[in-house]
């Protein structure tokens, strides 16, 4: 049923929980796992150049290749990649992604911000609920009951 699953991290921990779903679809269909990592920069490249928005993007970088690395070893087809993007456009190049790749399903973590937060701060995965060409399955927090 998912042939290629898209699996869109950041290298949060919720995007970490989000891994564990996409690993059964991918397991459970047989399909190919597409992990998709935006690196957002400031501004567009140009004459002034742009900076990445995190500071700490090469350490996401070489824990997201390590995890793909890990599933690669697992068995499960497996390939990375990092999309250069400007800042904020993050929804839009992952859901590019998913269209050009033919993707079944996007995987994606939540932050378990209250509805208000996610209005007012904006979020990779609400934007990827109206752009994305296909289902999205949204992984909320763990329940820490």
């Amino acid at each position: 049923m998912f042939g290629k699953v898209v699996w869109a991290t950041d290298g949060s921990p919720a995007a970490d929980l989000a891994l564990s779903h996409a690993k059964t679809l991918v397991t459970d269909s047989g399909g190919e796992l597409l992990i998709v990592h935006c690196e957002e920069f400031t501004a567009p490249r140009g004459k002034l150049g742009s900076l990445p928005t995190s500071l700490n993007e090469p350490d996401r970088l070489d824990k997201i290749s390590r995890q793909a690395a890990e599933l690669e070893d697992t068995g499960i087809r497996t390939e990375l990649r990092v999309l250069p993007t400007a800042a904020g456009d993050a929804a839009h190049a992952i859901a590019e992604l998913a269209r050009d790749e033919h993707a079944d399903v996007i995987v994606v973590g939540t932050r378990g911000r209250t509805p208000l937060g996610g209005l007012l701060l904006g979020s990779v995965t609400q934007r990827l609920l109206h752009l994305a060409p296909c289902s999205v399955l949204a992984v909320p927090p763990a329940n820490t009951k």
